[in-house]
């Protein structure tokens, strides 16, 4: 890889002439070696900068923000942690209503959403985006469970194919059968 900096700085004292720019010549060498150590300090500065803001970050910026946490989000994927992320960024002591708490939920690692029950003090949480129990629920029921305040009953709802949804489909059972998938596949597939 050709120096950025050194061919800038070629460049930039080819029209004082006092030089010898030519290749091979001690110059030359002079100013690749000073490129060199610039175009490294200038990649540097670029990762620095990437990684500062959460909206760019994809490695270190996101893992040492995670480390400030309890619990690490399960999150897959670098655009869920960042979300998450700015979930969890937004807790503080006022997480009392539901709009806050459906705010700051979402640090779990995927869309979750906390639903007022008929019963006071209780809520229900759901996963708008996901059929069945979410992958790594475990991590994200104790994350669920520190953002929302302890005086609050929390019940998790998991959502699967019902039978009102397989008769609007007009699904028989032989559609069932034909079908190479799993029981456990079909309740997912809603």
């Amino acid at each position: 890889m050709a120096a950025r900096y050194g061919q800038f700085l070629r460049e930039l004292l080819r029209p004082l002439g006092v030089y010898d720019l030519s290749s091979g010549t001690v110059n030359e060498s002079e100013l690749y070696a000073a490129g060199s150590m610039l175009d490294q300090a200038d990649t540097a500065l670029e990762t620095a900068e990437q990684e500062s803001l959460i909206a760019t970050a994809e490695g270190e910026g996101l893992s040492r923000r995670e480390e400030l946490f309890a619990r690490k989000p399960a999150a897959d994927t670098v655009p869920l942690r960042r979300a998450a992320l700015l979930a969890l960024f937004q807790i503080d002591g006022d997480c009392f209503t539901l709009e806050t708490i459906n705010r700051t939920i979402c640090g779990c690692g995927i869309r979750a959403e906390a639903q007022e029950t008929d019963t006071q003090g209780k809520l229900r949480v759901v996963f708008p985006d996901v059929a069945g129990i979410p992958p790594q629920f475990d991590r994200m029921e104790k994350i669920i469970l520190d953002i929302i305040p302890c005086h609050l009953e929390t019940e998790f709802y998991f959502r699967y194919l019902t039978w009102a949804e397989c008769e609007a489909r007009a699904t028989t059972l032989r559609d069932i059968l034909t079908v190479e998938d799993t029981w456990e596949s079909f309740l997912k597939s809603v």
